[in-house]
């Protein structure tokens, strides 16, 4: 498709300009004189030529001097080369692993005793020693030669085509749509066309696709339908005001913030070694790529642990942790792998022991799952004593526990049965009940010192409803110098929740509200109906009535003690008669407005019992 002025001007030229003043080479492309491109045939993808001359800079011996020959280059080159399969996510996924992992060839006999050595593709640890190009109206021919394609902006690293990008005039109709359905021909992704008509084989090195038409600018990976490609808005770990400034400008267009936040080149090898992961979803293989929300937490995270003070040096509490609040639905489980990954290639960081902890059974399975993308082994404490010893090693390995595990409770002994609160729990008792119905109140048993190490890290997943104080005094009696991170996705804006939730892990270290979340289009709208089922007690007494004529024999501070305790909103949610009531109103709104138009709904409520009486 030819390319409009408008697109020329308005959006690729500057696009290719800001990527030139980050430090980026820029070759003008050519759709007709191959060479011009650095290639032989427009059937290369591989610039080789480049990609030869890094390999042997950025892999060096012991004594910082280039040790790989002619034939060792080859055989990396050529490993790229010959990436063949049946579908575009499996040649991408061979190809993500070369750029990652590198490439296996036989060691110099001197230098490592014959043994295999790793030769690096890309020298993610020192960006200013790899090769950053950008070519534009790169032409490809399709297989068979009866046609090319020509993506508008192509970006290599070391020789590598990395990022596409397709640029459409905002004075089209739906520029955003245009520019992602060229992208799916090109990649021969579009599910309604049969036939090839687009290269695939560029694609197998992409890590992600970008469309822009200045005013708006979206990535998503190969693979991605329209709904997945989402703006990135947030230049972070770089201030917004110090991009703009560098470009002379007041505010910044959805454009410069996506070429700022992905495309700096510390900011790109970032995101291919630590921000990209494969995953299984219902038997076919997807590749997904960190959002903004997420890069910015694991980077502000990652800063406060490395500069935050232990607890032996603050004296008090440890400062290196918080709290992640990102809305439901958002990916905090990905963040918390995001995390680990990012860690595990650190070297100051890389030793931590890792803790995930949650109260939920199913969602242990999704967190353990989504961790062991890393390519980590994933352990799961089983029972407290399991627990102790994943603690007490000092490996450095990623651990996952139940709520429960750090909770355990033994019956009081006969003699504490006469505190108040248990003769309040008898006098509260209905008649027709035994005593020996009710449970009584339990103590919980404080574990011992597990592991002093201050190179401990506890990921708290629902921080807000899961981390009790109890549960908080466990953990830092068995693990005193452990730092702890609190991800939750429910607002922690008031009263006695705040300041325990707040007083437990620190200050918040990143926050990404519904309101955000809504407006970047990963969490849809939520409309509320307000619905009312009236309660009243039997006999038409009021609750309070009723309260007062039940403990009119105690005084006012056992009546206030036994308010707090029993009379409380989770109590009178699980009544039977207004949960039946409620059932009742909420089944005939279901079938009336909900069902014929094929929506499912979910009931939430307040506790297990509660669900189950509604069921």
């Amino acid at each position: 498709m030819a390319q409009t002025p408008d697109e020329k001007t308005y959006v690729e030229i500057p696009f290719i300009e800001q990527l030139k003043a980050m430090g980026w080479e820029h070759i003008e492309g050519d759709i007709d004189v191959p060479y011009l491109t650095e290639r032989e045939s427009f059937r290369d993808v591989l610039l080789t030529d480049r990609l030869r001359r890094t390999i042997k800079k950025i892999n060096l011996d012991d004594n910082g001097n280039p040790w790989l020959d002619d034939d060792r280059v080859n055989q990396v080159v050529s490993a790229l080369e010959r990436i063949s399969a049946p579908k575009l996510m499996e040649g991408n996924k061979k190809a993500f692993d070369l750029i990652v992992q590198g490439v296996e060839v036989e060691g110099d006999p001197a230098l490592h005793g014959g043994k295999e050595k790793t030769v690096a593709i890309i020298d993610f640890d020192h960006p200013e020693k790899n090769d950053f190009l950008i070519i534009n109206q790169f032409r490809v021919d399709v297989p068979g030669g009866k046609t090319f394609i020509s993506p508008d902006i192509v970006l290599f690293v070391n020789g590598i085509p990395l990022v596409i990008v397709e640029c459409k005039s905002p004075k089209i109709s739906n520029p955003m749509e245009e520019g992602i359905n060229q992208l799916l021909r090109y990649s021969n992704q579009r599910p309604e066309v049969e036939e090839d008509e687009g290269c695939e084989r560029l694609f197998y090195y992409n890590q992600f696709l970008v469309s822009t038409f200045r005013q708006g600018a979206r990535a998503a990976t190969v693979g991605a339908g329209y709904e997945h490609y989402m703006e990135w808005k947030d230049t972070s770990p770089v201030p917004m005001s110090e991009v703009a400034r560098h470009l002379g400008k007041e505010k910044l267009n959805s454009q410069e913030i996506l070429i700022a936040g992905m495309l700096q080149k510390e900011h790109l090898l970032d995101i291919i070694k630590n921000f990209i992961l494969f995953d299984q979803v219902e038997g076919r293989q997807i590749k997904l790529v960190c959002r903004y929300p997420q890069f910015r937490a694991v980077h502000k995270a990652i800063y406060r642990l490395r500069t935050g003070k232990t607890k032996k040096e603050h004296g008090d509490a440890d400062q290196r942790g918080g709290i992640i609040w990102h809305t439901q639905g958002s990916g905090k489980s990905l963040t918390m792998v995001f995390m680990v990954r990012k860690m595990r290639n650190l070297p100051d960081l890389k030793s931590f022991k890792v803790v995930v902890v949650t109260d939920r059974i199913n969602l242990e399975g999704q967190l353990k799952g989504t961790a062991g993308l890393t390519g980590e082994t994933v352990y799961r404490a089983n029972n407290k004593n399991d627990l102790a010893r994943h603690m007490k090693e000092d490996s450095s390995n990623i651990v996952f526990a139940m709520v429960q595990k750090y909770q355990d409770q033994a019956p009081r002994a006969q003699d504490d049965y006469q505190i108040p609160e248990t003769r309040m729990l008898k006098a509260a008792a209905p008649s027709g009940k035994k005593q020996g119905e009710y449970k009584l109140p339990a103590k919980p048993i404080l574990f011992p010192i597990w592991n002093p190490s201050d190179k401990i890290l506890i990921l708290v997943d629902e921080a807000h409803r899961s981390h009790t104080s109890m549960l908080h005094a466990n953990i830092m009696r068995a693990l005193p110098n452990c730092t702890m991170i609190g991800f939750t996705g429910t607002p922690i804006i008031a009263g006695r929740i705040r300041k325990k939730t707040h007083e437990i892990f620190g200050d918040y270290i990143d926050q990404y509200t519904i309101e955000q979340s809504q407006k970047d289009g990963s969490t849809l709208k939520i409309l509320y109906e307000g619905r009312k089922a009236e309660a009243k007690v039997e006999g038409g007494r009021s609750l309070d009535q009723f309260f007062d004529d039940m403990f009119r024999s105690r005084t006012e501070e056992e009546r206030e003690t036994i308010r707090r305790k029993y009379g409380t909103v989770v109590n009178i949610l699980e009544a039977k008669d207004l949960i039946a009531v409620k059932a009742e109103d909420m089944l005939l709104h279901y079938a009336a407005n909900i069902l014929p138009n094929g929506f499912k709904a979910q009931v939430v409520t307040v506790s297990r019992r509660a669900a189950i009486r509604y069921y």
